[in-house]
């Protein structure tokens, strides 16, 4: 009696086929590198200056999963708007954009403020419109988020004098954030 592998009369295409199957639909947890992909569409964050001292605020873009993260690579293409009308706002104002798993506390863009995405120069804007501007981040850093408090923060700074002294404009925030990174377990 001639015993026959368990696919046997599947053909070495369709083999293929069912291993991509089945490895779809995997937790991230479980998945070895993950490129997650975020659409930032409409963000809105308030700018806030103290005096005549640069302005700065935070909005979340997104979530990053829990556990040990081991952020290999981080990318992003964003346009930074205001109203197009604001008094408050000089028209052709300049700023930085950064991306970390803290918020900016005082407009220094420093440590966990730019943990996923450095510091970026944005600017000069036209009309209150900045171009659309790249940062690229390919330094590994380990996040740890075990305890799933951590969040995408999008810090944003508009230079000293291009808002009114002690005045909040809001900007809107569009384009796409991209990260690769791998899941090392949890608690």
């Amino acid at each position: 009696m001639r015993l026959l592998p368990f696919f046997s009369g599947i053909g070495d295409n369709n083999m293929k086929g069912l291993i991509r199957s089945l490895s779809r639909g995997r937790s991230q947890l479980k998945q070895n590198v993950t490129r997650h992909k975020i659409r930032v569409e409409n963000l809105s964050v308030t700018v806030s200056a103290t005096g005549s001292a640069v302005g700065f605020g935070t909005a979340v873009a997104g979530d990053i999963p829990e556990g040990n993260i081991l952020l290999l690579g981080a990318a992003a293409y964003l346009t930074l708007a205001g109203s197009g009308s604001d008094a408050n706002l000089v028209d052709t104002w300049n700023g930085d954009f950064a991306v970390g798993s803290a918020p900016d506390a005082d407009g220094s863009l420093a440590g966990a403020e730019v943990d996923m995405l450095p510091s970026t120069a944005v600017g000069p804007a036209v009309a209150e419109v900045s171009p659309r501007t790249r940062s690229v981040n390919a330094t590994q850093v380990m996040l740890d988020n075990t305890d799933g408090s951590l969040e995408m923060n999008l810090n944003v700074l508009i230079d000293a004098a291009d808002i009114t002294d002690d005045q909040s404009v809001i900007l809107t925030v569009n384009g796409e954030i991209e990260l690769v990174y791998i899941v090392l377990g949890d608690d």
